[in-house]
C-alpha cells in the first residue's frame, strides 16, 4: 500500500476514534459521564443499571480496540504485533472490567477517583497511545 494511502486510512481510523468520543452520550449508556464532570467527591454515585453499564463500557472498549488494532496494522503491517496487541488488550480488559465492577459495587460517598481512572482506561483508547510509541521504538532498535 502506498504511503499516502496508509496515512489516509490511519487518519480515517483516528477520526472514528474521535467520533466515538464526540457522540459518546448518544451511543453509550453511561450515567457516570456526567457524574464525573462535576464535584463528585461529596455525593454518591447516581442510580444506574449495572448490567447495562458494564455491557456498554465493554462494547465501547472493544470498539476502540478494533479500531486501535487496525491503526497498529496500518502503521506496522505485522501480524505477530497485532496478535500480541490483541492479547494485551484482552488481558487489560479482563483485569480492568473486574476492578471496575468491584469499584462500582463498593463505591459510597467520598472520593471516586480510582473508579474514574479505571473507567477512563476502559472507555478511551489509552492503550493505543502506549503501544504505538513502544512498538515504534522497538522497531528502531
Amino acid at each position: 500500500m502506498k504511503q499516502i494511502g496508509r496515512v489516509l486510512v490511519i487518519l480515517i481510523l483516528t477520526a472514528f476514534l474521535m467520533l466515538i468520543r464526540f457522540f459518546e452520550n448518544e451511543l453509550f449508556y453511561d450515567p457516570l459521564l456526567t457524574f464525573f464532570r462535576y464535584n463528585h467527591s461529596l455525593i454518591p454515585l447516581p442510580e444506574f443499571n449495572g448490567t447495562m453499564l458494564l455491557l456498554h463500557v465493554g462494547f465501547r472498549f472493544w470498539l476502540n480496540t478494533v479500531i486501535s488494532l487496525a491503526i497498529l496494522w496500518f502503521v506496522f503491517f505485522e501480524f505477530e504485533l497485532i496478535k500480541f496487541s490483541a492479547i494485551i488488550y484482552a488481558l487489560f480488559f479482563t483485569v480492568l472490567i473486574i476492578i471496575y465492577s468491584l469499584l462500582i459495587q463498593s463505591s459510597e460517598v467520598g472520593p471516586h477517583m480510582p473508579l474514574d481512572y479505571v473507567r477512563r482506561f476502559l472507555i478511551q483508547p489509552l492503550l493505543l497511545l502506549i503501544l504505538l510509541p513502544a512498538f515504534y521504538f522497538q522497531k528502531r532498535k
